[in-house]
């Protein structure tokens, strides 16, 4: 018998029975299935693809017709798990009818469960209107380079968590939390919460509090990039980062091995 699919309303039980919830960023169907297997609650196709499977130099280049090809993907992967899909940059700051015209598009043709908005806090608007639509809105908010200024944090990209709040900061943040729970959003993503703020905002809101950089056990879930599980990229040859798994450097021993047998003119099955 199939495990029952994950529903929203199924993640907000998991965070009223203190029970973590878990996601992957990822973008294609083998990674969704593989993902799926394992357990996780959703799948969160990130803008981050430009930059980590792409080459961008940045996640502000990614589209939303390229978001879509992912998002796609994902869904035809996801049979148990909630997927939810970022809004690349752009359609939010133009407006709200150029954002909920993207938000219908990754709904209706992507199958998104829910729409990530950065900076949301930034947006209420944007949340309301999403709620009104019927569009659940995963709402990321928290420390940045930005925010750290505004709230008077040192922030150092040298530091695991990026920032740690101030007592007062963390009202700042539970104040915003408040405020986009109270607009709509389904769930949030805090960013660099850190066990102050983090678990500050945790008790503040009934809905699930999620993260992943500079998150930890003080929240109500984790999200990790599927590439940073699985060590894949070219940065983890040599990184010694913490991951489950060195995708990296099996892969380079991989090809090595094919091209001495194929030059070794040996038999290549399959």
């Amino acid at each position: 018998m199939a495990e029952e699919a994950v529903t929203i309303p199924m993640l907000q039980q998991m965070k009223r029975e203190g029970k973590k919830s878990i996601g992957v960023v990822a973008w294609d169907y083998p990674t969704t299935r593989f993902a799926e297997m394992a357990g996780v609650d959703f799948v969160s196709i990130g803008d981050s693809v430009g930059a980590n499977l792409w080459g961008h130099t940045n996640p502000l280049q990614v589209t939303l017709d390229e978001i879509l090809v992912c998002c796609k993907a994902v869904r035809r992967g996801a049979t148990r798990v909630l997927v939810s899909c970022d809004m690349p940059y752009g359609y939010l700051q133009e407006g709200l009818d150029s954002a909920l015209k993207a938000a219908v598009r990754i709904m209706k043709e992507g199958g998104a469960d829910m729409i990530k908005l950065d900076a949301a806090a930034d947006f209420p608007e944007a949340v309301r209107a999403f709620n009104k639509a019927g569009i659940p809105v995963f709402a990321q908010f928290g420390l940045t380079p930005q925010t750290a200024i505004r709230f008077g944090i040192p922030y150092s990209s040298q530091n695991s968590s990026g920032a740690q709040a101030t007592a007062e900061a963390a009202k700042k943040l539970v104040e915003e939390a408040k405020m986009l729970e109270e607009a709509g959003a389904v769930a949030l993503d805090f960013t660099n919460s850190g066990p102050v703020a983090g678990k500050a905002v945790v008790d503040a809101v009934k809905i699930p509090v999620i993260g992943g950089f500079g998150g930890g056990p003080w929240l109500d879930g984790r999200v990790r990039l599927a590439q940073t599980v699985l060590g894949y990229g070219e940065k983890w040859i040599d990184s010694k980062t913490q991951t489950y798994f060195n995708t990296a450097q099996g892969t380079v021993d991989a090809f090595k091995a094919l091209v001495a047998d194929a030059r070794a003119g040996k038999q290549i099955l399959g």
